[in-house]
């Protein structure tokens, strides 16, 4: 609307400070496939976490060693990174909401044979090794096409919004899967635990379904390693893209101790399943009340700065975690470092969704899901590794370091990263 002559326009009044502070739900109002999508995935992802939590604590129940929980990790990397980038591939080649579909589908069977063997009690570490490897590489495939999907359901502006809320429903799973774990599997076992996360499939399969077909913009291309090339080589001298990944991988490697949190809550502070609970939950605990409180996220424009700053805050909490033998003094450092790891991942999947053209987020999203899912389980073993073999502090304490040491080198070699501005977004 324009003024007539010499009219005075107020300005808009600024919303109250509290809705600058608390997360921002635009989306969820002015999407309803964005809102059934987030909800849906909220609540599959809480059941995800069940079995996260189930199998390592499983494995450790059977053999008593953090190398075999360690080995959970290293099985799963494989098909993660194969179909990670082969999965980022074929969310470009088809339509993306037939692919979720399908491996949906595939996870809800592999949770419910989970069920079945707690339920029978076969007790085989090589079943759970095969069942944690085949879910990694149906996981990888959904994540792609998930990740694709996003940018077209919400608008641009909306976008760093939009991936806080995708943190505030990850980081709810990732805070009430460990507890409520732990909590089932010290009362009814491991069977409900495997069977609740089947059920909540349900959620996000009807979601799914209700989305309208989402063929990749430009008709797609054909699947196979020349499209996964091509994805690789538009990601190469794209620094600030590269960087999105480079600083995550440094941060999971080398500062993700959770392979270790069976032996710590079971040594450090004696407890049992509900103590290890606490310590896989806290992280999520810190990350989701950041998440909560993550209006401010969509004015910040200096995105990858914010990255750098936070993935430091991460190190340096986990170096500190190292040194204490106090509990709430662990749980509030492991939060800390869960809520820098949130703003991390909130301005990663921005950059990473608004600098890359449509016909190619498959595969970057592959590449993503590679890395912030293929990270944390080579850090498990790296964790497991060193502390079976000089020790748990040690491993906690020296990884920490690490991820401090390697925020500064990536940031010298790559200085655009820090200066990369959200109104301009150079890939």
């Amino acid at each position: 609307m324009t003024e007539a002559p010499g009219e005075v326009v107020e300005p808009a009044p600024r919303p109250p400070r509290w809705k600058r502070i608390v997360a921002d739900t635009t989306p969820l109002r002015e999407s309803a496939d964005y809102r059934r999508w987030w909800f849906g995935y909220s609540v599959s992802f809480t059941g995800t976490q069940l079995t996260q939590f189930a199998i390592p604590f499983q494995v450790y129940r059977l053999t008593h060693s953090s190398l075999d929980v360690g080995l959970v990790g290293l099985v799963v990397l494989v098909p993660l990174v194969t179909m990670g980038l082969l999965g980022g591939a074929i969310a470009d080649a088809m339509d993306r909401r037939k692919l979720t579909l399908i491996t949906s589908s595939g996870l809800f069977v592999l949770a419910t044979v989970l069920t079945l063997q707690a339920a029978f009690h076969l007790d085989q570490l090589w079943l759970l090794y095969v069942v944690a490897g085949v879910q990694g590489a149906f996981s990888a495939v959904d994540s792609s096409a998930r990740g694709a999907i996003l940018p077209r359901l919400v608008r641009r502006e909306l976008m760093p919004a939009a991936n806080a809320l995708g943190q505030l429903g990850f980081n709810t799973g990732l805070s009430t899967g460990p507890l409520l774990g732990g909590l089932l599997i010290g009362t009814v076992g491991f069977s409900w635990t495997y069977g609740l996360d089947a059920a909540s499939f349900l959620a996000v399969l009807y979601a799914i379904w209700r989305l309208p077909a989402m063929p990749p913009e430009g008709g797609g291309s054909r699947a196979g390693v020349a499209s996964v090339l091509e994805g690789l080589r538009f990601l190469a001298p794209r620094k600030n893209l590269l960087m999105t990944f480079l600083v995550d991988i440094n941060a999971m490697v080398f500062g993700m101790p959770r392979a270790l949190f069976p032996a710590i809550g079971t040594m450090w502070f004696h407890g049992g399943a509900g103590t290890v609970g606490l310590l896989a939950a806290a992280p999520s605990v810190g990350a989701l009340l950041g998440a909560a409180t993550s209006g401010w996220a969509g004015r910040v424009r200096r995105q990858g700065r914010a990255v750098l700053i936070s993935v430091t805050v991460w190190g340096a909490s986990i170096a500190l975690f190292g040194f204490t033998r106090t509990l709430w003094v662990a749980l509030v450092l492991l939060a800390l470092a869960g809520a820098a790891d949130m703003v991390s991942a909130i301005f990663r999947n921005t950059i990473l969704q608004v600098a890359t053209p449509d016909a190619l987020r498959g595969r970057l999203q592959g590449v993503f899901i590679v890395v912030v899912t293929g990270g944390p389980r080579l850090g498990d073993f790296e964790a497991g590794s060193v502390g079976s073999a000089i020790g748990t502090q040690f491993s906690v304490v020296s990884g920490g370091l690490a991820c401090i040491a390697g925020v500064a080198i990536l940031a010298a070699a790559y200085p655009s990263f820090a200066h990369y501005d959200a109104r301009d977004p150079v890939p």
